[in-house]
């Protein structure tokens, strides 16, 4: 049985290290790591996928962003299962939950960078006009409206929001 739960202090390291075995020691390099460097999620919305034994098997969070014209939207990711779990549904659990989350908060537009085959199920499609503020192949930069025509339009460059981490560091999950 698996629990998704919202992220606290005690799911760091185990977090940090299901990321490291992810995405590799690169995944900090990433134009999306550095929309979340230094900052916090968006208040409740990081969520961790906990096993039986209260061991951390997956992860996602949301990032409040300012999506060029757009105005305000959140950036999900990292999304990570532990590659023991991997192909259960868990992956998509998780995405199903952030997005209700995000939604039941007022959020209008999620925006990402990921595998179309596997996002497109949940309505991210690709975006044109807006862009990430370093490297990124466009064919990932994905965007899912929650409010009809939230993205509609939408131009400029994509920049961090938000809280630094330093703001609340009682609510810091680490980096």
């Amino acid at each position: 049985m698996v629990t998704i739960i919202p992220e606290n202090t005690t799911h760091v390291a185990q977090r940090e290290a299901l990321l490291d075995r992810a995405f590799g020691l690169k995944r900090r390099r990433k134009t999306s790591e550095r929309l979340r460097e230094g900052r916090i999620p968006a208040d409740d919305l990081a969520f961790a996928a906990i096993n039986r034994s209260g061991r951390l098997i997956g992860t996602v969070r949301l990032w409040d962003i300012e999506a060029g014209t757009a105005g305000k939207a959140l950036l999900l990711g990292p999304l990570a299962v532990d590659a023991r779990h991997r192909g259960r549904g868990l992956g998509s659990a998780l995405m199903r939950h952030a997005i209700a989350a995000a939604q039941a908060q007022g959020a209008r537009a999620i925006l990402l960078v990921g595998d179309q085959p596997f996002y497109g199920r949940f309505g991210f499609a690709k975006l044109d006009g807006l862009a990430l503020p370093g490297p990124v192949d466009p064919d990932r930069f994905l965007g899912l409206e929650l409010e009809p025509g939230a993205l509609a339009g939408a131009t400029g460059v994509v920049a961090a929001a938000g809280l630094p981490a330093l703001d609340k560091p009682d609510l810091r999950f680490g980096t």
